[in-house]
């Protein structure tokens, strides 16, 4: 089981310093837009993953006008006591600690404190670019294997360097052959090893979601949820040798597990087209629960979540389905934000158990 006692943060966003205790599995954290529900939110998912889910850089994160943030949080981990502190100082310097003792990679504090979070910009999950789809697999598999999180960290190194080279030669009029070469081997190893893990994953798991739509939605029309990667096509270094003058011309790296993308589709045409806004919730929905589900079942225990002024995209139905799953069924710690108390409080009246109002 996993369970947030307490969290204190300092010069966090909008917050100068301030305490809260979670005395609950189900916590409701109501107030006007602008007091900082989503702020806290942010600071929890900022202990399980040492960053935040809503800022790229981490400066952003840090109170304006002031210098340096911290945040701690006390947590109980199958019964065991363990305290996370997570500091920016003011020299920009970053520093995560267990117990008191620092990370020497923050990629080893990743999948220790499970965590999903669901806010209301996550329908681009269904509507956005690739590049949010990846993340949101990314995501996943990082927190069930430390060699995927750990050949993503290495793929993005060498892929920046590769591209950095491209950029410079046409700058400079000449390319370094030999170095290129190196740039793709030290490629090829983390990109096909994260290329099998994807497809092996998402063999079950993309039927499980399009199977959980279809529940959610109530609906028989079936959606085709599929993994597309050009190293499904040939062999990564044969990819890389053919796009070769392609990458010269367009100074950066046209092949790879970069590209990767989750093709969604509903009666043969391209889901997001045609969906109504209520099969696009039904999807993030039902991809936002497989992600819970898989992390519980690879843990032991359910994670963390974290629902952001969520009763604004799913409707009555939907909200009270996923909160019996989460929190009757699974019993996972789960803290949810809204404006409107008494919406908020009659949903979880609703649900029987014991729950902790905070307003804020």
């Amino acid at each position: 089981m996993l369970h947030l006692q307490n969290i204190f943060v300092y010069q966090f966003k909008n917050y100068l310093q301030q305490s809260f205790q979670f005395n609950e599995n189900v916590i409701g954290i109501y107030g006007n837009n602008g007091m900082g529900k989503t702020n806290l939110l942010d600071a929890i998912y900022f202990l399980c993953f040492t960053k935040s889910y809503f800022s790229k850089t981490d400066s952003n994160i840090v109170q304006r006008g002031l210098q340096g943030m911290r945040i701690e949080g006390n947590f109980l981990r199958n019964g065991e006591a363990e305290k996370i502190v997570c500091i920016i100082r003011e020299n920009s310097r970053k520093e995560i600690r267990r117990d008191g003792e620092e990370y020497k990679r923050f990629s080893a504090h990743i999948g220790r404190l499970p965590a999903v979070m669901i806010a209301p910009d996550d329908v681009e999950l269904i509507t956005g670019t690739s590049e949010i789809r990846r993340k949101y697999i990314d995501t996943l598999l990082s927190q069930l294997d430390h060699q995927y999180l750990q050949s993503l960290i290495d793929y993005n190194k060498v892929l920046q360097q590769r591209n950095s080279l491209l950029k410079s030669a046409t700058d400079r009029g000449y390319l370094d052959e030999a170095l290129l070469e190196i740039l793709n081997d030290q490629l090829v190893k983390p990109g096909k090893y994260i290329f099998n893990y994807r497809k092996n994953f998402l063999q079950h798991y993309l039927p499980s979601v399009s199977k959980s739509y279809l529940q959610i939605a109530g609906t028989d029309e079936p959606i085709v949820l599929q993994y597309n990667s050009q190293l499904q096509e040939d062999d990564f270094e044969k990819l890389l040798a053919i796009s070769r003058q392609k990458d010269i011309m367009l100074q950066r790296t046209t092949t790879g597990i970069h590209k990767d993308d989750i093709e969604l589709k509903l009666n043969d045409e391209n889901f997001k087209n045609i969906a109504s806004q209520g099969q696009r919730k039904s999807l993030l929905f039902a991809l936002k629960l497989k992600e819970f589900e898989a992390l519980e079942a690879a843990k032991g225990f359910a994670p963390i979540l974290l629902l952001d002024d969520v009763f604004e995209k799913l409707d009555a139905a939907r909200m009270q389905n996923l909160l019996h799953k989460v929190c009757v069924e699974s019993k996972s710690q789960v803290f949810i934000t809204d404006t409107h108390k008494e919406r908020l409080q009659q949903a979880l009246e609703n649900l029987h158990v014991p729950f902790q109002l905070i307003g804020l």
